[in-house]
């Protein structure tokens, strides 16, 4: 998922003090000024007016914001303690768990603030809209001042309008999302790409369309889930290494399309032959509908003829058959992605990966063992494989110029050497990756 958005600075200069106004009164205020604007537009004699479209839509987008309050995701409460001196909270704060985080709930007279535990404002939930489906009436009412615009002598205006029920909207789906109201936040971030795709703006943000398809596959409603992806695969937006195509195939699965699951997720796996997140779903089609792997080795074979040179190719490679236990034949295939390319960094952590979780496996067998001699046995093999695994994680270290990359290996590393601590060599290296990891 694309990260919140954080508009604190920019919003800071002209949010003022806002929070000085009553909720309660704002709202009020806000909800008469729609239904002034509303009673201008379904007049004939003034609904023929692009102003009186214009004025209803930023009514309505007010009549959104009014019951937020003067929050905005990653304010810190030491933030809104001063800007919103004038309102008072329904009572202290709650401790909440919602998934897996966990938040400080504070409930005021329209709204409810999450802070996370960072103390920044997480989300934002309305218990008391002004008005009901603000959003969605606002775009419909500059949908009809555009229609009066045939010139686009307003379009400036016409625009502005969108922009802001685009922000607005990316901003409740984030809130929403947060607090784990998957099929609302699907809503809304529809909402915010349909937005910016109306005219005159005519800029769908298909991230926000991803985000609408991929929180609807979550969600459970795949159908849903599988109108928006294939959209985004007709606008050629596929998304970060192919997870358009992964959430897509996901869907079609579960909606009993076996075989356009599959050929989503050949035409990902040769679009995008680095990303985990199609290549593990392939894996997964194939073992759970009893394919047979060599159907995935025949791809990769004509992707090679194809390429030669693509590295990436023998590594995915790799990555099928470590997934299948084939140690072996993971290993040849990760050199030879290496023999195309010394620089490839993947090739060096995907082999030292599975040397790794497979001297994991080796150790987990030893620990259940009782036999004695077989015991040894898997004992020296887990110990090799593990040592085995350092010599390829210190080379993707020292090339890796990705930060997090470097620290997760070095996490790697400190484990693997610390294993080998009595040598004094491998303490030093111990002391080396866990300053790093630590970091």
């Amino acid at each position: 998922m694309k990260k919140i958005f954080f508009f604190a600075l920019a919003l800071l200069a002209t949010l003022q003090f806002a929070g000085a106004q009553d909720m309660v009164k704002k709202s009020a205020s806000a909800k008469a000024a729609v239904e002034s604007a509303q009673e201008a537009a379904n007049n004939p004699k003034k609904n023929t007016k692009l102003a009186t479209w214009t004025k209803l839509g930023q009514t309505l987008v007010n009549a959104y914001n009014a019951p937020l309050g003067s929050g905005w995701l990653g304010a810190s409460k030491e933030d809104l303690n001063l800007l919103m001196r004038s309102e008072r909270p329904a009572g202290p704060a709650e401790d909440v768990v919602i998934g897996e985080n966990q938040f400080s709930k504070v409930t005021y007279a329209t709204c409810e603030y999450y802070f996370g535990a960072n103390g920044q404002l997480a989300a934002i939930k309305v218990t008391k809209p002004a008005v009901e489906n603000a959003l969605e009436r606002a775009l419909d009412a500059y949908k009809e001042a555009a229609k009066l615009d045939p010139a686009n002598k307003k379009s400036k205006d016409i625009i502005d309008g969108l922009t802001s029920i685009v922000k607005a909207a990316e901003t409740e789906a984030y809130s929403l999302y947060t607090l784990g109201d998957l099929a609302a936040a699907s809503k809304a971030f529809e909402l915010a790409a349909v937005a910016g795709g109306t005219a005159p703006m005519n800029d769908t943000d298909y991230s926000m369309l991803f985000n609408a398809g991929y929180t609807s596959v979550q969600n459970g409603d795949y159908a849903r889930g599988k109108d928006l992806l294939e959209k985004c695969v007709a606008a050629g937006h596929l998304g970060d290494e192919g997870a358009v195509y992964s959430n897509l195939a996901e869907a079609y699965d579960k909606l009993g399309d076996k075989d356009s699951a599959r050929e989503t997720l050949e035409k990902a796996i040769q679009a995008f032959p680095q990303s985990q997140s199609v290549l593990i779903g392939l894996i997964n089609y194939y073992v759970s509908n009893n394919v047979d792997p060599e159907k995935l080795f025949s791809l990769l074979d004509v992707a090679k003829k194809n390429e030669p040179g693509n590295a990436s190719l023998y590594y995915v490679e790799g990555q099928v058959r470590s997934q299948l236990g084939d140690i072996e034949g993971a290993a040849a295939a990760y050199d030879k992605s290496l023999e195309i390319d010394p620089n490839y960094v993947h090739g060096y952590v995907g082999k030292g990966l599975m040397l790794y979780n497979y001297a994991v496996k080796l150790q987990e067998e030893a620990q259940n063992e009782m036999d004695d001699a077989k015991y040894l046995k898997l004992a020296e093999a887990f110990e090799k494989s593990l040592k085995d695994s350092i010599v390829p994680f210190e080379k993707a270290y020292e090339m890796s110029q990705d930060p997090e990359m470097k620290k997760g290996i070095a996490d790697y590393l400190k484990s693997a050497c610390f294993r080998f601590r009595s040598d004094p060599e491998y303490m030093a290296k111990y002391e080396k990756y866990n300053a790093t990891a630590a970091d």
